[in-house]
């Protein structure tokens, strides 16, 4: 997995402002109680900044969260709550003390593991980490959306106080490797003095079809119990970009 995020991990937050963290989180919440009541314990791979391990530990679970930004990790740990942890690791070859009644990985975490080594051996890492019959929550790109859709060229603009950011995204899509490479270019200008920086950074995202994903956990010691489309819990299909999966330990 490439190293993302390095440049811009200190504005991640301000650049996913706009992305409903308690919905998103009521969601998982929900669904994890359809299939597994009494969890209480869960293990969230690649954690960002803590928006989604801190809202569900309101719901009640004790959180651990793993994210290989040192940068990230080093804002998610200013969040004061005794029910959080985080550890600066590779979500491929981690290794905990404890174990888990759920594992999530969110924000389509998984489609940057775009090398078939690195899905397996997160999986199996995950199979290693989960309490008897636990799940294993993820989303990530379909591969019949991205097929019929196809990614196009995005430019988004914030601002905070101090800042704007603008972000434009320019995707390469190679059709045999089920891989879209994501070359963002940044530009953010300090309002106060009008300095921009610019940076550039590749994000290779694997998109993936419901086939794969079962044949991913069978050979990893998972069974599929469920997908459907994030949030809205829609059948997937050529109009669903990110789609969920609920896999059980076996």
């Amino acid at each position: 997995m490439n190293q993302n995020f390095n440049a811009y991990s200190q504005y991640y937050d301000l650049l996913y402002k706009d992305k409903d963290y308690n919905a998103e989180s009521e969601y998982i919440k929900n669904t994890i109680r359809q299939y597994k009541a009494q969890a209480k314990t869960l293990l969230e791979l690649g954690a960002g900044t803590g928006k989604h391990a801190e809202i569900l530990t309101e719901f009640g679970f004790s959180v651990t969260g793993i994210e290989r930004s040192a940068d990230m990790v080093s804002i998610a740990k200013k969040i004061n709550n005794e029910n959080l942890e985080f550890h600066v690791a590779d979500i491929t070859h981690f290794k905990l003390e404890n174990k888990f009644d759920v594992a999530t990985s969110l924000f389509h975490v998984i489609s940057y593991l775009t090398e078939n080594t690195a899905l397996i051996n997160t999986f199996k890492n995950v199979h290693n980490h989960l309490n008897e019959k636990g799940l294993f929550i993820f989303d990530v790109w379909y591969s019949p959306a991205v097929y019929h859709q196809t990614p196009e060229k995005r430019t988004k603009k914030l601002k905070s106080d101090s800042l704007e950011i603008t972000r434009y995204a320019t995707p390469e899509i190679h059709t045999n490797k089920n891989l879209v490479d994501v070359n963002y270019k940044i530009e953010i200008e300090e309002l106060s003095t009008h300095k921009i920086t610019e940076f550039e950074e590749k994000h290779p995202m694997r998109h993936f079809s419901t086939p794969e994903i079962e044949l991913l956990a069978i050979s990893t010691g998972f069974k599929l119990l469920h997908s459907e489309a994030f949030l809205t819990k829609e059948k997937p299909s050529i109009h669903t970009w990110g789609v969920c999966y609920v896999l059980e330990k076996i």
